[in-house]
């Protein structure tokens, strides 16, 4: 999982990660996680490896400030 490193998640989270895992066919709470993330990086690389591009959007997604 996550090879070898662990991640947290607040339990209200998981719980919600767990339910839309199971309704949407994932095989586990990984491979739902994991396909999340793939996709928000492929929204992130669509405009190239800019630094200040990427600060940018991820300004915009609300993930900085």
């Amino acid at each position: 999982m996550f090879g070898g490193n662990k991640v947290k998640l607040d339990k209200d989270l998981l719980a919600r990660v767990k339910k839309y895992s199971d309704i949407a066919g994932y095989s586990s709470v990984e491979e739902f996680i994991t396909h999340a993330l793939e996709k928000e990086l492929a929204k992130l690389e669509e405009g190239g490896d800019d630094e200040e591009e990427i600060k940018n959007r991820l300004k915009g997604l609300g993930y900085i400030s």
